[in-house]
């Protein structure tokens, strides 16, 4: 069992920054890969980007590649994500998820979600 805790969210105004971090429980979480997610209002959840179980891989949707970069750390138990550059467009809910799938792009292969965090980008 991952439980999983977003934080970081907030509003900022577009060429702005912000840095989310997420939580994780348990002696395991160098076991699984993780994701980061969003879902906008009124529209699918969507991937951003997901890092290998070492941090050594990632890889980005194509929305937020050159912006965004994942990052975490196993003796900490935390995955970040610094988002820069950031668009009115990125505003939505921010999810991690962990999963034991390597590289996977599809949250059905995500097993453990965090309750997300707010992400307003004002123009």
């Amino acid at each position: 069992q991952v439980q999983l805790v977003e934080s970081g969210g907030g509003l900022v105004q577009a060429g702005g920054s912000l840095r989310l971090s997420c939580a994780a429980s348990g002696r395991i979480f160098s076991s699984y890969a993780m994701g980061w997610f969003r879902q906008a209002p009124g529209k699918e959840r969507e991937f951003v980007g997901t890092i290998s179980r070492s941090g050594g891989i990632t890889y980005y949707a194509d929305s937020v590649k050159g912006r965004f970069t994942i990052s975490r750390d196993n003796a900490k138990n935390t995955v970040t994500l610094q988002m820069n550059s950031l668009k009115p467009e990125d505003t939505a809910v921010y999810y991690c998820a962990a999963t034991r799938t390597v590289n996977s792009r599809s949250q059905n292969d995500y097993d453990y979600w965090g309750q997300g965090t707010q992400v307003t980008v004002s123009s």
